[in-house]
Order: structure tokens, then C-alpha cells, then sequence
């Protein structure tokens, strides 16, 4: 076979200064690594030495081997502007619909920005007690009805979480906002009626750790339960943190990831005033726009969206439906201001970096980027700087924004998106960015001609997946061999290592809370 394929041969210097020959092959090269080239020597010795270098270089970087350290998603579940179902989500997103609308959940008609991702039509489903229900913040109830729905996706539901040792099964649920209707109503009560009207239920109830807390109350888990709280990048807090306890053997599974209920007065007033929130309030499908010359903001959203992590040990011994695997994340901080990222991504960038080490994953195995992407004028770019410090050749890597059709989930918002990105991995196909325009104008009013022109910022150099879903193959592995082989004359390094694309997720949030977490599709 290898005979009958032509080739031409390019001279460069590897690594170390060692001349070689690499060679491009067609048609077969089509189908190997972004990264791979075969390398073609004069002599053994050269060849020893070749394959040494090249395969110490893409192997330098080794993903978690160990059952007990390998950390699996078994069951997703969320409460989004797209429905409580995450198959429904999931084909919306790829659909493109726009789940932004005008707020109706409180009379919004004098605020500066009236439009949000606001939930509508959501009910327990029976997954809450009807006598527990009316004292709960929405929070806390996206919480409950999200969690138990992740654990029924993880063949975990009703009797079946007999088969969980729950002394190590925990929850890790963070917030940004905690339970902000309950604390506005108390403030209300306390400055309408006095102290002697308060309800003893306020201070339990307005706790963020409260969600969580009542989740373990219904399912028994004894294990760590705690919130974290880190602006909009608290779900991937809690996913890594969650991932830690895993590897650290201290539990078996864990239920992580973010919730809020963040449309209300208090919220919609408060980023209002900070400048945050766009105000196409005429136009509120096209408000979330990121990436665009035009943008003036973010959107505010509402949801919960959750994982269930467990042990690969564990999710064998119990024949668990893998659905993907967590290799990895990073957290840290700009340390720089309370609301904007620094403008180089310094520290962005550095996250990602850290995350890539984590997880084992070399940069040229990144082939698919969920952005954090909130549509305000300083973040994207700051973003785009980060990814491009890492990822110095962007062909073959899309990227794209969930936030461009559900907003801005806060805390939830890595919850949600961790969700896309897995079902991008599963399905193969990735949703589209919307609201990419390609803007058409006529030189002259005379003219009948158009020049047409994309409204996109310079430089992003991604493929934003814009405005149509693409196929987009993650789980797709890659061959490059380990043997040694004599040719026409020459001695042939055939370097074969598998390897799996991955997929990262960032979320970064006010006072410089930085985020990424990195997913690949399951292999044993």
C-alpha cells in the first residue's frame, strides 16, 4: 500500500536539531492528527533517536489510568428556559432557538432593562412534597428538582439508590446569589411590619447551602455537602472540587454543579445600575450577541444544571450508564478588579494552561471550546486573548456560546454548559452561536450593488459554529503507531499512541474568579 502513495519531501529540524525528512502522505493524511506527520531517517541509530523524541513529546502529557482516580459523569439534570429535560435542552440549543424574552415574573415596565432568560411553566413534578414546597426559594427548589432528575439519569432514582453507600455520596452546590427572594422578602417584612413579623424560616431558608442541604435530606447522602460560591464561575468551582473528593478516595460519588433564581427586582436593578446588562429591550432576541461590534451586554438567566461524578471504580462495580468522563480542571483569580477581567487574559489563559495539565490533554487534542462568552464588551475579547495565548493554531477548533441563547445563568451557567458540552461529545453535533450577523450596505444610494461584511469583532480567528448547528466529531480517536519499520531504503518512525479529543468548558465571574474544566467522551 504505502508504494502505491506519493509523496514529497519537505527537510526541517526537529526538537533537538536532529535533520529529518518528514513526509506528507495523501490521501491517508487526511485522516491522521492535526499534530502528526510521519518522520522519515537514513539509519537506525536516527530513527531510535526520532521516535525517542517525538513520542516522549506527545506522550508528555498522560491522562489518570487509575479506576479509583478516574472520574466519570454517570446522570445529568437540569431546570432551564428550555425545560427540565435535557435531551428537549439539548435539541432547542442545536435548533437555535432564543429562549430571551420580555420579564413578565414581576412588573418590569420601569426598569432600564426588561428582558431576561426567564423560566416559565416549571413545576415540581412531584419531586418536592406539597406541604414543603410553598416555604422554598426558586433556588432551592431548581436544586431539588435538578439533582434528583441527574440521579434518575444515573439509573439512581427511587429504590435504586439503595446501590449507593451513602456515607460516601455527597453534594456540592454553589450559587452566586444564594436565595434571593426569600432575603428580599424578609428585608420587605422587616421594614413593612417590624421584627416581631419575621418568620423563623428566613434564616435557614436564605442560606445558599440551603439547597443542597434539603437535597441530602431527601436522598440520605452523609457525605461532604457544602456550596460554593464564585460569582459566575461557581459550577465549575464545584465540578473540580467535586472531582477532587472523588480522586482523593474521601467519597465514591458526588452530585455537583450550579443553580440560581436570579430574575427578581432586586437583581435586574442591582446590574442594571453597574452597567452589566444589555438594554435591547425592543429586540430582546438579539440582546445576547457575543462576540459582535455591537454588543453592549449580558443577559440575565435562571436554572440549575447538574452532574452526577463518580469513581470509574464505582460506576463499574455498578454497571453505570457512562456518559462521558471529567479529565480535569483548574481554578484561580486575576486579583485585579471587582468587575472587569484583566484585558490580556493573563490569568485566563494560565487556568486553561493548568487544566490542560490536570486533565493530561495536550493542546492539539482540544478540538472543541464551550466559551464563557456573556456578550459584554471587555469579556469577550479578554476571553479570546486567553484561548489564542494557548491555542496558537485555531484550524480545526470551534468554539461556541451557549449564553447567546438562554443568557446568563450566573452560577448555573457552567452547570448548563457542561451539560451542552457533553452532549456535544455524545452527539457529535454542536449548536450554533446565534446572532452572528453579516451586515449588507450599498456604497452609494445610487448603487444597486451590496457589499456584505460580518459584524463580528476582529481577531477572534475561531470558528464560532455561527448561527447553524455543525457536526463536529469529539469522541473520535486517533492512531499513531509505535513500531519501526524499513522502506524503500529508509528507516520509517511510525509513532502510534490513541489518543481522545477532549472539549473544555470556561467560566469566569466578577472579581476575577477564573474557571475551566475539560470532558472527553469515555473510553476504557
Amino acid at each position: 500500500m504505502l508504494q502505491n502513495l506519493q509523496h514529497k519531501t519537505l527537510k526541517i529540524m526537529d526538537a533537538q536539531d536532529l535533520l529529518t525528512t518528514v513526509v506528507s502522505v495523501s490521501p491517508l493524511i487526511n485522516t491522521l492528527p492535526r499534530n502528526f506527520l510521519p518522520v522519515f531517517v537514513k539509519s537506525p541509530a536516527r530513527a531510535t533517536s526520532a521516535r525517542r523524541q517525538v513520542l516522549t513529546s506527545a506522550t508528555s502529557l498522560k491522562r489518570e489510568k487509575d479506576p479509583k482516580k478516574r472520574v466519570v459523569v454517570t446522570g445529568m439534570g437540569l431546570v432551564s428556559v428550555f425545560g427540565n429535560d435535557v435531551d428537549t435542552y439539548y435539541d432547542r440549543l442545536l435548533a437555535g432557538e432564543n429562549g430571551i424574552t420580555l420579564i413578565d415574573k414581576f412588573d418590569a415596565s420601569k426598569y432600564p432593562v426588561r428582558i431576561g432568560g426567564q423560566i416559565r411553566g416549571f413545576n415540581v413534578d412531584g419531586y418536592i412534597e406539597a406541604k414543603k414546597e410553598p416555604k422554598l426559594d426558586d433556588q432551592q427548589r431548581y436544586c431539588i428538582v435538578a439533582g434528583k432528575k441527574a440521579l434518575e439519569d444515573a439509573s439512581l432514582g427511587g429504590d435504586e439508590s439503595s446501590k449507593i453507600n451513602k456515607d460516601r455520596a455527597g453534594i456540592l452546590v454553589g450559587s452566586a446569589g444564594g436565595c434571593p427572594t426569600i432575603f428580599s422578602d424578609a428585608v420587605d417584612c422587616l421594614r413593612e411590619k417590624g421584627h416581631r413579623k419575621m418568620s423563623p424560616f428566613f434564616a435557614p431558608y436564605m442560606l445558599p447551602s440551603m439547597g443542597p442541604a434539603m437535597l441530602a435530606m431527601d436522598l440520605g447522602f452523609m457525605g461532604p455537602n457544602y456550596s460554593i460560591s464564585a460569582a459566575c464561575a461557581t459550577s465549575n468551582f464545584c465540578f473540580y472540587a467535586a472531582a477532587n473528593h472523588i480522586r482523593g478516595g474521601n467519597v465514591d460519588l458526588m452530585i455537583a454543579g450550579g443553580v440560581e433564581a436570579s430574575l427578581i427586582p432586586l437583581a435586574v436593578a442591582t446590574f442594571s445600575a453597574c452597567g452589566a446588562l444589555s438594554k435591547r429591550n425592543d429586540d430582546p432576541k438579539t440582546a445576547s450577541r457575543p462576540w459582535d461590534k455591537d454588543r453592549d451586554g449580558f443577559v440575565l438567566g435562571e436554572g440549575a444544571g447538574f452532574l452526577v461524578m463518580e469513581s470509574l471504580e464505582h460506576a463499574m462495580k455498578r454497571d453505570a450508564p457512562i456518559i462521558a468522563e471529567y479529565l480535569g480542571g483548574a481554578v484561580n483569580c486575576d486579583a485585579y478588579h471587582i468587575m472587569s477581567p484583566r484585558s490580556d487574559g493573563l490569568c485566563v489563559s494560565s487556568c486553561i494552561q493548568s487544566c490542560l495539565v490536570d486533565a493530561g490533554v495536550s493542546v492539539e487534542e482540544v478540538n472543541y471550546i464551550n466559551a464563557h462568552a456573556t456578550s459584554t464588551v471587555s469579556g469577550d475579547i479578554a476571553e479570546i486573548k486567553a484561548l489564542k495565548k494557548v491555542f496558537k493554531k485555531t484550524t480545526g477548533i470551534k468554539m461556541n456560546a451557549t449564553k447567546s441563547m438562554i443568557g446568563h445563568g450566573m452560577g448555573a451557567a457552567g452547570g448548563l454548559e457542561a451539560i451542552a458540552t457533553i452532549k456535544a461529545i455524545q452527539t457529535g453535533w454542536l449548536h450554533p452561536t446565534i446572532n452572528q450577523f453579516v451586515c449588507a450596505y450599498a456604497p452609494t444610494f445610487f448603487l444597486s450593488f451590496f457589499f456584505y461584511y460580518h459584524n463580528q469583532e476582529p481577531g477572534i480567528e475561531f470558528d464560532t459554529v455561527a448561527n447553524r448547528k455543525q457536526e463536529h466529531e469529539i469522541n473520535v480517536g486517533e492512531f499513531v503507531s509505535s513500531s519501526l519499520s524499513f522502506i524503500c531504503h529508509e528507516y520509517v518512525v511510525n509513532l502510534f499512541e490513541r489518543f481522545w479529543y477532549a472539549a473544555i468548558s470556561n467560566s469566569f465571574g466578577v472579581g476575577g474568579h477564573n474557571s475551566v474544566v475539560a470532558f472527553s467522551a469515555f473510553k476504557p
